[in-house]
């Protein structure tokens, strides 16, 4: 897996991140095998940005999300924030580095406490890293509150009494609670109504300007990543397939995967068609992953090569990366018929 060189503005810089999950059995419970949920994935995101992380469910984006906040501890590489290596640092150091590293979760539903008060919800991390008083830490919840558009009394109640996106705009002041700088938003929406998806998506985009947070949003659908978004990965089996600028990818998508995705992109308007592409074949298993490129069971274009070597992750394009052996340097790529574009 290439390294992506560090920019002076990036704020977080994953490196060869691996994470593998035992599989154990027999009396004993001895591992027998690995589940490589993650394996060799390398990113940096810059300050001030979103970077969207899309792909089929289970490719690995959420074991990726949790890894960084430390969550789940890594098998392998490095992440830095803002400088410092989150895996090197102590039990201390961690605590304080979490004060600039949130989490708004995926299902609003289970991630709030359902026997605490909204307001004790929003305040837990004040109380625990000892900022405030009792009644600053209120005026805090109250403030909160507000950004995301709820009234104060709403701090007195619990979560079974709020809506699903009342409940998320809960889950978002409690992460701005702590004024991090960076947030991973872990589909943050896709519990969501179409309706509310929006509604949500543009709170975010304002808090980011008010507050110049640095997001990781974690998505499968493309259009909301294509919204929301300055630069897009795409993951596929636990590695990074492309990244590229969010206008660049979505203009000029490089990887036979990536091209299959956006053609299953909606076009809301009846006039107009698009080619769709189905992948034949299901998804290979984490446990047992195919050789050289993960992608050459289902790609149309395979060739040998693509079987025997795993392809490098290599800048194709001015800030246009690709794991792909049919991509050259002169800017050519196939499209999903064999065909030179």
């Amino acid at each position: 897996m290439s390294k992506i060189p560090a920019q002076k503005n990036d704020l977080l810089v994953v490196n060869n991140l691996k994470k593998y999950f035992p599989v154990r059995s027999g009396l004993l419970q001895r591992v027998t095998a690995w589940v490589k949920a993650v394996d060799g994935v390398s990113f940096t995101i810059r300050a001030g940005e979103t970077f969207g992380l899309v792909g089929e469910s289970g490719c690995g984006k959420t074991t990726v999300a949790r890894t960084i906040l430390r969550l789940q501890e890594a098998s392998g590489g490095n992440v830095t924030f803002a400088g410092e290596d989150i895996f090197a640092v102590g039990r201390n150091g961690l605590k304080a580095m979490r004060r600039n590293m949130q989490i708004i979760f995926q299902d609003p539903y289970s991630s709030l406490d359902p026997r605490m008060p909204v307001g004790e919800i929003i305040a837990e991390g004040l109380h625990i890293h000892g900022i405030g008083n009792k009644a600053e830490r209120n005026e805090i919840v109250q403030a909160m509150l507000a950004k995301v558009g709820l009234n104060p009394y709403h701090a007195q109640r619990y979560p079974h009494e709020f809506s699903g996106g009342q409940r998320q705009r809960i889950g978002i002041a409690r992460a701005l609670a702590l004024q991090p700088q960076f947030i991973i938003c872990d589909e943050p929406v896709s519990a969501l109504d179409v309706s509310i998806q929006s509604q949500v998506l543009n709170l975010l985009r304002k808090l980011q300007e008010e507050f110049g947070l640095t997001y990781l949003f974690v998505a499968h659908n493309l259009s909301v990543v294509e919204h929301i978004s300055d630069r897009v990965g795409v993951m596929y089996l636990g590695k990074m397939a492309e990244i590229a600028e969010r206008e660049e990818l979505f203009s000029n998508p490089l990887h036979p995967y990536t091209q299959a995705l956006m053609s299953a992109i909606p076009i809301p308007d009846p006039r107009r068609t698009r080619q769709r592409i189905v992948l034949k074949g299901e998804i290979p298993s984490p446990l047992n992953p195919p050789s050289g490129c993960r992608f050459h069971t289902r790609c149309p274009i395979a060739t040998d090569i693509c079987s025997a070597q795993e392809p490098a992750f290599e800048e194709k394009l001015p800030d246009h990366w690709v794991a792909c052996h049919l991509v050259d340097r002169n800017q050519t790529k196939f499209s999903l018929t064999g065909e030179k574009l």
